[in-house]
């Protein structure tokens, strides 16, 4: 009788191999995982480009519009939704990454696919801006009364809830703040400089289409995604 030796390091269990024709008594591999861990990179790309399309058309870019119009003062609007959006998003990425802390990971896919699946419905609903949102005091200053409005028409926004998910669903908290922050800035910063113009320019129903589109795609990948 002899034995079979693989120089494989500790990963292959080796049992006696009969000579006469009997065959392999057993050798066992390890398993082979196709989990892939997404990139940070990855995870910076898609939170912009899809909170830079859902931001198209939504209450907070209205918002912008109608700050700009009435301040006229580009730079400082410009830094106040900057401003809100990194404390608003940091708050929101924050929430996402602590959900995973206690949700196991078939929970947290399901919890992911739905929510992903409903943010694509709720991309259809067209968006209006609220009554006295964009009335902020200007005892604050152009600058103050943007981050105030800004922050405030934040809470419980698309793009707000949209952080959330995009933090729970990659492990790469500051690239999504970062991404999402600058999907916000992509959407809003041409408003406050171009005013109506842009946004007549822009197919709006075919971006709230896409991104419809991609969120649904986002939550049956998570549905449907191997858990590991």
């Amino acid at each position: 009788m002899a034995y079979a030796a693989f120089e494989l390091g500790e990963t292959i269990d080796c049992k006696p191999i009969h000579m006469a024709g009997v065959g392999v008594q057993s050798m066992r591999f390890p398993p082979i995982r196709p989990d892939r861990t997404p990139s940070p990179m990855e995870a910076f790309f898609i939170s912009t480009a899809i909170v830079a399309l859902a931001e198209m058309g939504d209450k907070t870019q209205l918002l912008a519009l109608v700050l700009a119009a009435r301040f006229r003062k580009p730079w400082p609007i410009v830094l106040g939704i900057l401003v809100a959006t990194l404390v608003n998003h940091g708050l929101a990425g924050a929430v996402g990454a602590w959900v995973t802390t206690f949700l196991g990971p078939q929970v947290l896919r399901w919890i992911l696919g739905a929510s992903f699946i409903a943010m694509a419905i709720w991309m259809l609903i067209p968006d209006k801006l609220d009554e006295g949102e964009a009335d902020g005091s200007p005892r604050w200053g152009v600058f103050g009364t943007t981050v105030v409005a800004f922050f405030l028409a934040e809470m419980g926004d698309k793009t707000q809830i949209a952080t959330v998910m995009l933090a729970a669903k990659y492990n790469a908290y500051l690239w999504v703040v970062a991404g999402t922050t600058l999907g916000m800035m992509l959407a809003n910063a041409p408003v406050v400089w171009l005013g109506e113009r842009i946004t007549r320019k822009v197919p709006i129903r075919a971006v709230h289409l896409v991104s419809a589109v991609i969120f649904l795609v986002l939550g049956l990948l998570a549905i449907f995604s191997s858990a590991g």
